[in-house]
């Protein structure tokens, strides 16, 4: 078994992958030492589909019924879950979850922006991220059977603030 204390391995342009160990196997981050502080993340992500998959959802017609409110539990539910899905994750205490859609007519595709916030030792990122991708898969799990080709784009951190780390926002695309 690995100590606890073992370095980083240094990846390219000298940035260390912290989940891996000096050997370069994968571990859990030992966040124990931490200070807990106040950490928010948002994220977005969007689904584009077929101008009549769209008039579905914004009417709340989907056949599964309105793919948006169903969409928001599922993407609240998908942040508080991380853990659960990514192997190296640490639980979070979540403190807050807001999840909002946009639609975009014009382009035929949804916008979804999840919010996370906590007081603890780690980020929020990954429950940002997940919150977003589960929001769009519910959406296309509601609509698939009209439109099998909608597609999954842009799934990004906008930001995220706080921790040892500082504040990060992501460069306007």
């Amino acid at each position: 078994m690995n100590a606890p204390a073992d370095p980083p391995v240094p990846a390219a342009g000298g940035a260390a992958l912290t989940h891996f160990d000096a050997r370069g196997e994968a571990h859990m981050v030992d966040v124990g030492a931490k200070a807990a502080t106040h950490r928010v993340a948002s994220a977005e992500g969007f689904i584009s589909m077929q101008p009549a998959t769209f008039a579905l959802v914004a009417g709340g017609q989907a056949k599964k019924g309105d793919a948006i409110a169903v969409a928001r539990i599922a993407a609240i539910q998908g942040a508080k879950r991380t853990a659960e899905l990514v192997p190296l994750c640490h639980p979070v205490p979540i403190t807050r979850v807001a999840v909002d859609f946009e639609l975009d007519e014009a382009a035929s595709r949804v916008r979804c922006v999840a919010q996370v916030e906590t007081v603890g030792v780690t980020g929020v990122e990954m429950e940002a991220l997940t919150a977003v991708q589960v929001g769009l898969l519910t959406v296309y799990d509601m609509c698939k059977a009209v439109d099998r080709g909608m597609v999954m784009h842009g799934i990004r951190v906008l930001e995220k603030r706080g921790g040892k780390s500082g504040d990060w926002v992501a460069p306007e695309r």
